[in-house]
């Protein structure tokens, strides 16, 4: 059975997408930490961050400092934070957060529940930024 993120790429399932090419997509995260906290994952469905091929492996920082590059323009905050967990759901992926904090980046605070609307916009700053 296909990752959520899978369902994702192939369009079975919405999301607020912020960059994309041939090989990566990034979108908003459902559940922020923060607004503009984006994921970053591989077209390809590998488990693990670091079972990827490498040619996807060292791919997936230079989009990911791309997408950051954007949310960095986009989103007030002192940087963007990345964290490689893996453990949501079973399909590589890279957090990019916003950050003024370390505790910005503590998972285990209360997630933020943002509007579709609300998203739509952050989404659209973050692809035009």
């Amino acid at each position: 059975m296909p990752s959520l993120f899978t369902r994702i790429i192939q369009g079975e399932i919405p999301c607020h997408r912020v960059g994309e090419d041939d090989r990566f997509l990034a979108f908003l995260d459902i559940a922020p930490l923060r607004e503009g906290h984006t994921l970053v994952i591989p077209k390809v469905e590998v488990d693990r961050f670091f079972d990827l091929p490498a040619d996807v492996l060292s791919g997936i920082m230079p989009f990911a400092q791309e997408v950051a590059a954007r949310i960095q323009k986009a989103i007030p905050c002192d940087r963007v934070g990345v964290a490689v967990i893996g453990l949501e759901v079973p399909h590589a992926h890279v957090h990019l957060i916003p950050i003024d904090r370390m505790s910005d980046m503590d998972f285990a605070r209360p997630k933020l529940d943002l509007t579709q609307d609300a998203l739509a916009v952050i989404a659209e700053r973050i692809r035009t930024a």
